[in-house]
């Protein structure tokens, strides 16, 4: 898990060990679906709490940078540099959005498609096509 606070000037970092902590996390999944309080069928989150922490804490360096991106505007900074953030805080954006989408397409994807589920390709498919937007 990493701890250290990017500074919003700079382009997030991500490291291997990072990704590989979060693939190994993303197998220890358990189901994606649970009994709501009226008994019907709820869809739900179904990452450990080593894989929570780990997308906040992305998440949070995220937040940080665009601040930083709001600050460097109030700032008048050259636009190149600017732009270079905002690149840098979206690339951060999508690893968040990638670990989602592999921790969803290896637990609730295969899991409903073992129970018959196959419309779950369609509903994946529109997700998909948001995010390569």
């Amino acid at each position: 898990m990493m701890d250290h606070q990017s500074h919003p000037e700079e382009p997030l970092q991500s490291s291997k060990s990072d990704s590989t902590e979060a693939l190994v996390t993303v197998q220890e999944a358990v189901s994606c679906h649970a009994d709501g309080s009226d008994g019907k069928h709820v869809r739900k989150s179904h990452h450990s709490q080593e894989m929570k922490s780990n997308l906040v804490s992305r998440l949070n360096r995220v937040e940080g940078q665009i601040r930083g991106i709001k600050g460097l505007i109030e700032k008048d900074t050259y636009c190149d540099d600017v732009l270079t953030q905002i690149a840098a805080a979206q690339s951060a954006l999508n690893s968040v959005g990638k670990l989602l989408l592999e921790g969803h397409m290896k637990s609730c994807i295969v899991e409903r498609i073992q129970a018959g589920e196959h419309e779950v390709v369609d509903e994946l498919l529109v997700t998909m096509r948001k995010l390569m937007k």
